[in-house]
């Protein structure tokens, strides 16, 4: 999508992030349907922004650096994901990504077959969306919502746990 600013045309591959639905997991979702972070007045988190927080920081930092502002080797998502759609997101982690410059080679290792971050890729995003959008500081969130049975269900699935 495409967004005029006084006469110039930005990209706005994140889209507007405010929360319109949420689901039986607890998940929020935009206008356009792409998974959304809600905050409360309060500071309170929804769950996934939550997760994604905990998620990013156990496998995406040491790349992305501290909350994802970026590092000597790897670009800052907070950044990426303010021109960076959901779908091209989810695509670029679970293929990877290779770009070579005059002045570099950045490679972006697949993680579609890494539980750790294939099952919470919705996660991640919502995270990274909120840091994008200036929503969320450097800071752990201190209050977040409980995470509900769907979502706990979903996540026993996809990492093959049986009750």
């Amino acid at each position: 999508m495409l967004v005029a600013a006084e006469g110039i045309a930005i990209a706005d591959g994140s889209g507007d992030p405010a929360a319109v639905k949420k689901s039986e997991s607890g998940e929020y979702y935009d206008k356009d349907g792409n998974p959304t972070y809600k905050i409360g007045a309060d500071g309170t988190v929804d769950w996934y922004t939550y997760s994604g927080y905990r998620r990013y920081h156990s496998e995406c930092h040491v790349c992305h650096g501290p909350d994802g502002m970026g590092s000597t080797y790897a670009p800052a998502l907070k950044d990426s994901l303010k021109t960076m759609s959901y779908a091209d997101f989810l695509g670029v982690v679970a293929s990877g990504r290779k770009n070579i410059s005059t002045a570099a080679e950045n490679v972006m290792p697949a993680f579609g077959d890494n539980p750790n971050v294939a099952c919470y890729m919705d996660d991640l995003y919502v995270y990274l969306r909120a840091r994008a959008n200036d929503a969320w500081p450097r800071q752990r969130p201190a209050n977040h919502e409980d995470k509900t049975k769907e979502y706990t269900d979903a996540e026993d699935s996809c990492m093959g746990n049986k009750h």
